[in-house]
């Protein structure tokens, strides 16, 4: 519990995000793309050396169990690695951190990346000149959405706020937080209310309804399956679309740019002169890559997806990965606490086990299939 409680005190991502990538696009653009924009960040609410105090108190050695005991500190390690990250918030140390924590793109993966954008050439650029929605719409859907799973637990709480201090879509301690600016493209709204609210809002919810609170929390390592996971259900409705696959294989590559040295101006003149991204998608990548001081947290939805593929193709099961938020490393304990009743039966399914088709491509999947079997079948 005093684990999970430190861990819901703050949110990195939230922490490391700016503040004004709109205002920060129509500088950078006014000035001919030629210099990096300022990027503005939240105050932070939280003090990081006090937390990490209170972190290390935590008497995790007097646990008994030597599988809890082994995790728990583990779960240490990981949120002091995340406490440090937000001390050396905007320091060339935050880069450090967070190759700590994600990792950087190792050569089978930058190789999946070049093969993906050599397959997936552009069609017009990018999805940005397809029909889309504003933010309140998508926020009504989501709403919506929602409610589809509050009918079957009358437990759950999230909720979906538009938010003008964040750009695009995240789901923060179990809540939908919609960018006050976002135009998500309609062929890509369910596909996204599977990724936000069925993987990362379901997981949540289903990790509060166990006794074992680091499951909605997080457990080490979680984010990658996590964004696997995501990416799968937007394949399973018909909507991982072929420049979604594109923007995916790029954050890889762009990773690897920024850890070689790249400035943000050589990332997004890369993306929009040698790969052919909309400017502003161009941008987006190298902010999300360069955001906080240097995240390789975009790595990990690749990367992710690749494992996950592999994982279901020697014939793994997906419901266990449904239970909380963990990493493939926990699938083997979560087994063994759901049999010995320390961990209750999950309450929440993806809305997308329902559908025939969802379920029909999920039996494919298991058969196996790599990410480049994907391109051509994303998409309705």
């Amino acid at each position: 519990r005093e684990l999970a409680e430190v861990s819901t005190s703050f949110d990195l991502l939230l922490n490391v995000s700016p503040t004004n990538t709109d205002s920060a696009w129509r500088a950078f653009r006014r000035k001919q793309f030629a210099s990096r924009p300022n990027f503005a960040y939240r105050p932070m609410s939280i003090d990081p050396s006090l937390l990490k105090r209170r972190l290390w108190q935590i008497p995790v050695e007097r646990i008994e169990d030597p599988t809890l005991e082994d995790l728990f500190r583990k779960q240490q390690i990981d949120l002091d690695r995340r406490l440090t990250m937000l001390t050396d918030r905007l320091t060339p140390n935050f880069v450090t951190g967070s190759v700590q924590l994600f990792g950087r793109p190792d050569p089978p993966l930058l190789d999946l990346a070049r093969r993906l954008l050599e397959r997936v050439p552009p069609r017009t650029r990018d999805e940005s000149a397809a029909r889309s929605i504003g933010a309140a719409e998508f926020a009504a859907r989501a709403e919506q959405e929602l409610a589809y799973y509050r009918e079957r637990s009358p437990e759950f709480e999230s909720r979906v706020e538009i938010r003008d201090d964040y750009s695009g879509l995240v789901v923060s301690h179990g809540n939908l937080l919609v960018g006050a600016s976002s135009r998500i493209p309609v062929k890509r709204v369910e596909a996204l209310l599977h990724h936000e609210v069925g993987t990362h809002v379901v997981t949540h919810a289903n990790g509060r309804a166990q006794p074992f609170r680091q499951l909605h929390v997080g457990l080490p390592d979680y984010e990658e399956l996590q964004e696997g996971l995501g990416v799968l259900a937007e394949y399973l409705v018909g909507g991982l679309t072929r420049p979604r696959l594109r923007l995916l294989a790029a954050r890889v590559l762009a990773v690897q740019q920024m850890l070689d040295g790249a400035t943000f101006q050589e990332v997004f003149h890369g993306l929009d002169r040698e790969h052919f991204f909309e400017r502003r998608i161009a941008f987006t990548i190298a902010m999300r890559v360069f955001r906080g001081g240097g995240l390789t947290k975009d790595l990990i939805y690749l990367r992710g997806l690749d494992e996950l593929l592999a994982y279901l193709g020697r014939g793994g099961d997906i419901e266990p990965l449904l239970v909380g938020k963990l990493s493939p490393d926990h699938i083997g304990m979560v087994k063994e606490l759901q049999w010995r009743k320390v961990l209750r039966e999950a309450p929440l399914r993806p809305r997308y086990l329902e559908d025939p088709g969802a379920l029909e491509r999920l039996e494919e999947v298991r058969k196996g299939s790599s990410v480049l079997d994907l391109i051509d079948g994303g998409e309705r």
